[in-house]
């Protein structure tokens, strides 16, 4: 069973900083079904590869189960040589420290996209290859998969079961492991060991970043806990809907603050909500809908203001409205703050009567976030259905994206971005809401602009004639 990764960031050999393996020499660990090696095939400044070999004793798989009898099956299986869960179980314990998103020898190396390329031999996919693509391009993978014959001496008999299978893409290592921990099990269909409700929190722990939003989310949730429903009906209960799943606490801060430590020196966060509480008090709206709340940071400069009489954070995360209600302090405020505002569960996506008659709604670093197909039901939740008199909208300039250092060419500001407009494409958008739903539209810079590529930030204000 090989998982290999190999990239060419420059060093290559930074992987065995991301990973926590000196490329020159060795590693072997104790598993409960065997052992695992780490070793480098490859480890050059251009391009480095490291390779994960388990060595799976069949015996030690069924040693302990009680009341399964003796069957010649247990032993004389492909549970040795196919990735399986049995690999998700082996990143998890030899490579747990980049799997949890740390790098000690070089901090800064973990939050960096890189160029990956993950190689599984013998990956069985129950479903075929275009399960496998529906799995993996979706998440922005370069899919390359091959069968070998059953034997290559008699072609009649056709290909065999397993693939050959090479995923590319540019991201963060962490997020590569997260990926192949859940959807290596998701492929092969068939786990080793009992499926219970700790499987429900690792599948939300691992996949609570991306898979909410990915299309095939149902599938992948009811074939990871082995078709219980309960688990399933479970998990994806607590999985947002439509939106992309809440980071951790630490990242959900960054999808309102700066999307690039690039962004830090410009304050850009500041300028972005002064500029969306300067356009509220202009209106004079009382009555105000943070839409995409996360955290809170809008929150407290509204909160602050004693203008804005009531206040509603609305997110499609439980767990960044949790963070939200700890930072704003709301179980400690005094009664004349507490009541100007409150918190609400919800997706954007869907029409909402309690966010209806409002005099403003904001939506900030939000629509980057969702999957295109998606807008044209958040228009009409927003614009029709709640219809605030005003309505403003941030989202990054792509075209200002080439200023930032180390960004590299189509790289977006944050891992959950879907897309970033450059400057017609956002006026074409905001035109097209406006016309079609009947707000005035007027459109501004926020940060600092240059002459080429226009300022950092972007925002629309729709108003009711």
């Amino acid at each position: 069973m090989l998982l290999t990764i190999s990239t060419t960031y420059a060093p290559a050999t930074d992987l065995g900083f991301l990973l926590h393996k000196n490329p020159a020499r060795m590693h072997s660990f104790d598993l409960s079904f065997g052992k695992a090696h780490v070793f480098y095939p490859r480890a050059e400044s251009s391009h480095c590869t490291a390779a994960l070999l388990l060595d799976v004793d069949p015996v030690q798989l069924v040693r302990g189960k009680h009341g399964v009898g003796f069957t010649l099956d247990q032993y004389v299986n492909d549970r040795p040589y196919v990735a399986s869960s049995l690999m998700s179980v082996a990143i998890s314990q030899v490579f747990g420290t980049a799997l949890s998103g740390r790098c000690k020898g070089k901090p800064e190396l973990a939050e960096l996209r890189i160029p990956l390329v993950a190689r599984l031999a013998a990956l069985p996919c129950r479903g075929g290859e275009a399960l496998l693509r529906q799995l993996f391009e979706p998440l922005g993978y370069s899919v390359t998969a091959t069968r070998e014959p059953l034997d290559p001496r008699f072609p009649e008999w056709g290909e065999g079961p397993y693939y050959t299978v090479e995923l590319a893409a540019t991201l963060r290592l962490r997020d590569l492991l997260d990926h192949l921990y859940v959807l290596v099990p998701v492929l092969d269909d068939d786990k080793h060991y009992y499926i219970g409700e700790a499987e429900v929190e690792k599948l939300l722990k691992h996949g609570e970043a991306w898979l909410a939003g990915h299309p095939q989310r149902e599938a992948i949730v009811r074939r990871y806990l082995g078709y219980r429903s309960a688990l399933t009906r479970q998990a994806l209960a607590r999985l947002p809907q439509d939106e992309a799943a809440a980071p951790d606490e630490d990242e959900i801060e960054d999808k309102t603050a700066a999307e690039l430590p690039a962004e830090k020196p410009l304050r850009l966060n500041d300028q972005r909500l002064d500029a969306v509480v300067g356009e509220l008090k202009a209106c004079g709206a009382g009555r105000v809908l943070d839409l995409g709340c996360s955290t809170g940071n809008l929150l407290r400069r509204l909160l602050d203001d004693g203008q804005f009489t009531e206040i509603v954070g609305v997110d499609v995360s439980h767990q960044a409205l949790d963070v939200a209600a700890r930072r704003l302090h709301l179980d400690r405020l005094p009664p004349t703050k507490a009541n100007r505002i409150k918190l609400l569960h919800g997706s954007l996506t869907y029409r909402d009567r309690r966010l209806a008659g409002y005099d403003a709604a904001a939506i900030v670093e939000v629509i980057e976030h969702l999957d295109p197909p998606r807008l044209a039901a958040l228009e009409r939740a927003v614009f029709e259905a709640a219809r605030p008199k005003t309505v403003v909208v941030t989202t990054p300039n792509r075209e200002y994206n080439t200023l930032f250092a180390g960004m590299q060419p189509g790289q977006l500001r944050h891992r959950d971005h879907r897309f970033e407009w450059t400057r017609d494409e956002f006026r074409n958008w905001a035109t097209r809401v406006a016309e079609r739903f009947g707000y005035q539209l007027r459109l501004a810079p926020i940060g600092p602009e240059d002459a080429t590529h226009g300022a950092p930030t972007q925002m629309a204000v729709f108003q009711l004639g």
